[in-house]
């Protein structure tokens, strides 16, 4: 039985060998090469350069992180709350954007941001624009909500709002209905029981979320690009000009990105770890 197991085995792990460590290992000779072929920390000392960098990709994952669980737990507690029927509507709403492209999804947004794009045009309509310039003494034709950091948070927390809410729903979805019954028993109103019971016991869906969201936030670049227009580099830009753009340095692109990795497995470690002792304090 185990040779057999075995033998299934292979194809994934031919699988894995080609396209994860192959991919991981070019990377890191990549990262301590330099363009001559010796080994090198050369590139590692070359990315004090783009600390500014770094921290403004981190603060954008962080910002987006921090709005999708601002929305993505409350919609998951109330879908949770609600019937069967209504589940699975707001579950079609949720994936429904997802089986569209990712570009197009994105694309979409500049139409609606755009100088002359839908919200723009609404806010003409409605004399938005013409009481801001009375109050503001401006003369604006139109709000600038292209090519800024705000178009790039947003298009983060509207791509990856879905990876903050299906976790947390598939945990609060599953608790035990009988604690609840219990703590409203002990006297405990809705509020005692969300924050005592409900809240910790949905932390493994949080910090789940939390990380879905925030490890593709901190390596995007499509979203920067179309939204934000490349003004404000991000690592995933910056990573992509190394290897495709007119500063061609795959050796620094591929030090960021081994560097990128470390940072982002070290804080998916940490969350894994602080899940863990979440969940054993709330069972004792």
């Amino acid at each position: 039985m185990k040779n057999k197991l075995s033998r299934f085995a292979v194809p994934y792990v031919v699988w894995m060998a080609i396209f994860v460590v192959a991919p991981i290992v070019i990377m890191v000779i990549y990262a301590f090469t330099s363009q001559n072929g010796g080994f090198t920390f050369q590139n590692f000392i070359k990315m004090g350069d783009y600390a500014e960098v770094f921290l403004r990709s981190f603060k954008m994952a962080l910002i987006a992180t921090a709005i999708c669980l601002l929305i993505g737990y409350p919609a998951a507690y109330l879908m949770s709350r609600e019937g069967p029927g209504f589940q699975r509507t707001g579950m079609v709403l949720i994936m429904l954007p997802m089986w569209m492209n990712f570009l197009l999804r994105t694309y979409s947004w500049i139409t609606i941001l755009d100088n002359n794009g839908l919200l723009n045009q609404l806010f003409q309509k409605i004399g938005l624009i013409t009481l801001y310039n009375n109050i503001t003494g401006s003369d604006l034709t139109y709000f600038p909500m292209m090519n800024t950091g705000g178009a790039v948070v947003l298009g983060m927390v509207y791509n990856y709002l879905p990876f903050m809410i299906l976790p947390i729903y598939s945990v609060i979805i599953k608790l035990d209905h009988s604690l609840l019954e219990a703590a409203r028993d002990l006297g405990a109103n809705s509020a005692t029981v969300f924050r005592k019971v409900i809240l910790p016991l949905s932390l493994p869906g949080v910090l789940s979320g939390i990380t879905m969201v925030f490890v593709p936030s901190v390596s995007t670049f499509a979203i920067s690009q179309m939204l934000g227009g490349g003004t404000d580099l991000l690592l995933g830009d910056l990573i992509e000009r190394q290897f495709l753009g007119g500063a061609y340095n795959p050796q620094l692109g591929a030090a960021i990105s081994l560097v990128m990795m470390i940072i982002v497995v070290v804080c998916m470690i940490v969350m894994n770890r602080f899940g863990e002792g979440e969940e054993q304090a709330v069972m004792m």
